[in-house]
């Protein structure tokens, strides 16, 4: 197999050809309390492994793809993208939510299970 020597990094050429991204949509973060996430992103796959840099010791990488985060309103658009440019890609379906219907009579219920000082 040929080597590329990049930036001090040999990197595979056959690693090189292979593009592999992953498509999901995000989940909110801790500061969100709506349900409003509704875009996708195409995210690269790290192909090459990080190798330590020799002199400092810092992990260096060899391909800067995965830093790379494509944003896009639907899932079809980020697929129709993926297979424009031959990248192999995996969709990540989102996990669906399940709140339970709650209602704030049952804090009074008198079939309650906590003591009420106990800090329900």
């Amino acid at each position: 197999m040929n080597s590329l020597i990049i930036g001090g990094c040999a990197l595979e050429i056959a690693f090189m050809s292979q593009t592999r991204a992953k498509i999901y949509q995000p989940a909110k973060t801790a500061m969100q309390s709506g349900k409003a996430k509704d875009f996708w992103l195409l995210e690269y796959v790290a192909v090459i492994p990080a190798t330590p840099e020799p002199l400092m010791g810092w992990n260096t990488q060899g391909d800067t793809r995965e830093q790379i985060k494509l944003k896009f309103e639907t899932k079809e658009q980020a697929v129709a993208y993926a297979k424009a440019k031959n990248i192999a890609y995996e969709i990540l379906q989102p996990h669906i939510r399940k709140t339970p219907p709650k209602a704030y009579a049952a804090n009074f219920a008198n079939g309650r299970r906590r003591a009420y000082d106990q800090g329900a």
